[in-house]
């Protein structure tokens, strides 16, 4: 197995608690489904969210989820001006059999435009 990284951001619409846990439950569900993971792959998992998201924890979407057993860590972005607002990346750090190239990352409502590179 090798450590492995892979990326992930949403974007919500309002500051609000409930489209929070969606969000992120729906970000998490992608990343699993398209990377095949399971939670014992899973190592950790970074959240952040950006200055204008203070309705919850991002990591509190995670555990409603199901991720109970996985160790979270929540962040703040770092406020640059002109930057995509109403945003939560997320870093999953995971034991993979899988080459880089074959990771996929995901990026959801609207936050497509923060890594064109990394969209498959």
């Amino acid at each position: 197995m090798t450590l492995r990284a892979i990326r992930g951001a949403t974007c919500l619409t309002a500051n609000d608690a409930d489209e929070m846990a969606e969000a992120v439950a729906e970000l998490l569900g992608a990343i699993i489904e398209r990377n095949g993971l399971t939670s014992d792959e899973m190592v950790s998992i970074i959240l952040t969210a950006t200055p204008d998201l203070t309705c919850a924890f991002p990591a509190a979407g995670a555990r409603a989820f199901g991720l109970v057993d996985v160790p979270l860590l929540c962040a703040q972005e770092i406020n640059v001006a002109g930057a995509l607002e109403k945003v939560v990346r997320v870093l999953v750090h995971a034991d993979l059999d899988m080459p880089k190239a074959a990771i996929q990352h995901v990026y959801l409502r609207g936050a497509e435009v923060l890594r064109q590179d990394l969209i498959q």
